[in-house]
């Protein structure tokens, strides 16, 4: 199972967008998403660059099978979208991979200068053949 774990640098970004997250200023359409631990059930929060394409919502974890991403499966697809003093619950279903690839050629045309990086070379360009091979290691989530 892909998972990337967060370097230093990358904490301190995270962490910085939290913080600015929290008081109500989103980078980018950055939002946190918050969901509960599935063993502490306390709530766990992470940046994350929610999608919009063709009226709908996802959220893609571009480091792939992450904690955020793990509970959430174990929260039944329930969480939160913060942004501020904005607090939007939402149910989220798992996409399935074949189901994949505009998502994802999406998520990269928005967001490939900060995320890229985690998409070893594949970018919006992408053939759908190309996206379905790696569509494994992206777990993508529609929200509403």
């Amino acid at each position: 199972m892909r998972y990337i774990e967060a370097g230093r640098s990358a904490e301190l970004f995270n962490g910085f967008v939290r913080w600015l997250t929290r008081k109500g200023v989103s980078l980018w359409g950055a939002h946190l998403v918050a969901v509960r631990g599935r063993k502490s059930g306390e709530w766990r929060t992470n940046p994350v660059n929610p999608l919009t394409l063709d009226g709908e919502r996802y959220l893609v974890a571009p480091r792939g099978h992450t904690q955020w991403v793990r509970n959430l499966r174990a929260a039944g697809g329930r969480g939160e979208l913060r942004l501020g003093r904005k607090v939007k619950p939402f149910h989220a279903v798992e996409l399935p991979d074949a189901a994949k690839p505009d998502v994802l050629r999406a998520y990269l045309k928005r967001w490939k200068f900060e995320v890229g990086v985690f998409f070893d070379g594949i970018d919006h360009t992408a053939s759908d053949e190309e996206l379905l091979r790696v569509a494994e290691g992206y777990p993508v989530f529609r929200i509403s």
